[in-house]
């Protein structure tokens, strides 16, 4: 009987221990702030805490490396794409693979997962320099698949699954929606040019900047003339922003009078 009692009173003390834990802390607010988002308390904080702070305020270096959520944010992106893979796998068990790896591919996309991480409020606990939005544009969405390592790394694999799952597809992604909209611009372009026997190209007219500044200046070029242009930090994405301005123009037969 009273190993049971102390079992009991054991259990109860291990259940509040984290908000004891998260009261005292210094860092209460970040400790708040992962319950309100996420439904769980983190055990070990300074994870966390290195998930929200960016390369552009990272002061600490170690091996002249600046500390940074670089890496966690590559550890998040490989547990994000498994488990969405999964989730996809099961959800869809009639489709086949192209269908799932474009529907992979629109849910783990960076303007998905800067929308996502804005949605859930974690631009307010980001550390970044003043100027980072302006040469950073995908910070939202690092800080998110960084903050999906540090979880792996406190709570491991099957805690991590459940919460992308229950907290984040399901509360804050509309399946349905993302299935249905439009994602790989440059392909559809691509079929398009084949199928009208057009011809179709794209090139580098500018590199803005250098080192982690550096953007790509991208022409989409339809027989020989220059349709649209984007920039981004790679040529790939650049490129998908070209096509994806040149699809909408053809679509409402801005270039031509034949319709994608």
């Amino acid at each position: 009987m009273f190993l049971l009692s102390l079992k009991n009173s054991i259990a109860k003390v291990l259940i509040f221990l984290p908000i004891i834990k998260a009261y005292f802390s210094e860092d209460k607010f970040l400790f708040q702030s992962i319950k309100n988002i996420l439904g769980f308390y983190p055990g070990n904080i300074s994870i966390y805490k290195l998930a929200f702070l960016h390369k552009s305020a990272s002061q600490d270096t170690r091996k002249g490396i600046k500390v940074s959520n670089e890496r966690l944010e590559y550890l998040g992106d490989t547990i994000m794409s498994s488990v969405i893979a999964d989730y996809l796998f099961k959800k869809y068990p009639f489709n086949d693979e192209g269908f799932l790896t474009e529907m992979r591919s629109k849910l783990v996309s960076r303007a998905n997962l800067n929308k996502l991480s804005q949605k859930m409020g974690l631009s307010k606990l980001i550390q970044r320099d003043k100027e980072s939005n302006n040469l950073y544009r995908s910070i939202e969405g690092d800080t998110f698949e960084a903050l999906i390592g540090a979880i792996y790394l406190d709570k491991g694999f099957n805690f991590t699954r459940k919460i992308i799952i229950k907290r984040i597809i399901q509360v804050h992604i509309d399946i349905d929606e993302i299935e249905h909209k439009p994602w790989n611009y440059k392909s559809k372009l691509i079929d398009w040019a084949q199928k009208e026997k057009r011809s179709i190209g794209y090139n580098v007219v500018d590199v803005i900047g250098n080192g982690y500044n550096k953007q790509y200046l991208v022409e989409l070029i339809i027989d020989g003339n220059p349709i649209t242009r984007g920039q981004d930090y790679s040529i790939k994405a650049a490129e998908q922003l070209a096509s994806e301005k040149a699809y909408k123009q053809l679509s409402t037969n801005e270039i031509s009078e034949v319709s994608i």
